[in-house]
């Protein structure tokens, strides 16, 4: 039986306009550029304006992507959509997109899994066009984490950003050079809750709360969980370390990333980094920085294209792309 695929077909992304340096942040809380530098290797982030909301950014990145693809909106029939900060309590942020586009047919809905929330999307998408349900699929990661961020927190206000990505995926049947997705595994436990998470929510405190996160707990637990699932990525497709071109992984903090990167044998040069440019932009962060290294001319068609990320609840996950 002939196999069908999902393939990358376009990219885009969106970054708002106004841009919030380290030395912007020392002004408004106590730290400075070398403080935040040393511990998350960030240096500058992208901040929604007022009126913008998720929605706003994540048609932006839907509509880059769809031109990069050659595709017109109305070739779309699936929009799953990756937020932890959605325009409103309901209905979904994916179907403003999907009328922000055009499109009267088909499916559109949110997911949530934080910061892993992309690679979720991923995988949900690939399941549905796999099963032959839906022809192609906008997988989008959006996010305004600004709006859920105490300004007064300095160990979690200097961390996050505003931004989106989107990529177009497209079922393919026997794909002659072995493009597409080739694996993905998703992983949770809850009984990390109270590691990362906002403090409010429309059924506990009838308010949108704000981000609170127990720091090096969430260093400890990352890289293990990270590797756990990437492990399972190779072992699924007989790749590994060497084989892979390029890892993508979540941009939360330069050191978990270079941490995991040599826990797994990765060299340096294969590791797209954005979070010193982007911040930890949530279920964004992984789709931005394919955007980045794809429109520099990094990442190829052909390319072994491995992402990960792991987030509140905890979360974690892996995929596999061969581009």
């Amino acid at each position: 039986m002939s196999a069908i695929r999902s393939v990358v077909r376009g990219l885009g992304a969106y970054l708002p306009g106004r841009c919030l340096t380290n030395a912007d942040l020392a002004q408004m809380v106590d730290t400075s550029d070398d403080w935040i530098v040393q511990r998350t290797g960030i240096r500058e982030r992208h901040i929604a304006a007022e009126g913008e909301v998720t929605s706003d950014l994540a048609l932006a990145a839907a509509k880059a992507a769809l031109a990069d693809a050659g595709l017109e909106p109305g070739d779309i029939d699936l929009i799953v959509l990756a937020t932890s900060t959605p325009d409103n309590t309901f209905p979904a942020t994916a179907v403003s997109v999907q009328a922000g586009l055009g499109i009267t047919h088909g499916a559109a809905f949110d997911l949530q899994a934080v910061c892993s929330g992309f690679v979720y999307a991923l995988a949900t998408a690939d399941n549905f066009l796999k099963s032959g349900q839906y022809r192609r699929c906008l997988v989008i990661g959006a996010e305004t984490f600004s709006r859920i961020l105490d300004w007064s927190d300095r160990t979690t206000c200097v961390l996050f950003g505003d931004g989106a990505g989107a990529l177009v995926l497209e079922a393919v049947r026997d794909e002659a050079d072995g493009r597409g997705v080739l694996t993905t595994h998703l992983r949770s436990d809850g009984r990390f809750k109270n590691k990362l998470f906002v403090d409010g929510g429309v059924s506990s405190t009838r308010s949108v709360g704000y981000l609170r996160m127990e720091g090096r707990e969430v260093f400890r637990h990352a890289v293990g969980m990270i590797t756990d699932v990437i492990v399972d990525a190779f072992e699924a497709t007989g790749e590994d370390a060497e084989t892979i071109d390029w890892f993508v992984p979540h941009q939360a903090n330069r050191r978990i990333i270079d941490a995991s990167a040599v826990k797994l044998g990765i060299a340096p040069e294969k590791v797209v980094i954005t979070v010193d440019r982007h911040g930890n932009t949530s279920a964004a962060s992984i789709p931005l920085a394919l955007a980045a290294a794809h429109a520099d001319g990094r990442i190829k068609r052909g390319d072994l294209v491995l992402l990960e990320a792991m987030g509140g609840g905890f979360t974690w996950g892996s995929a596999l792309v061969r581009w």
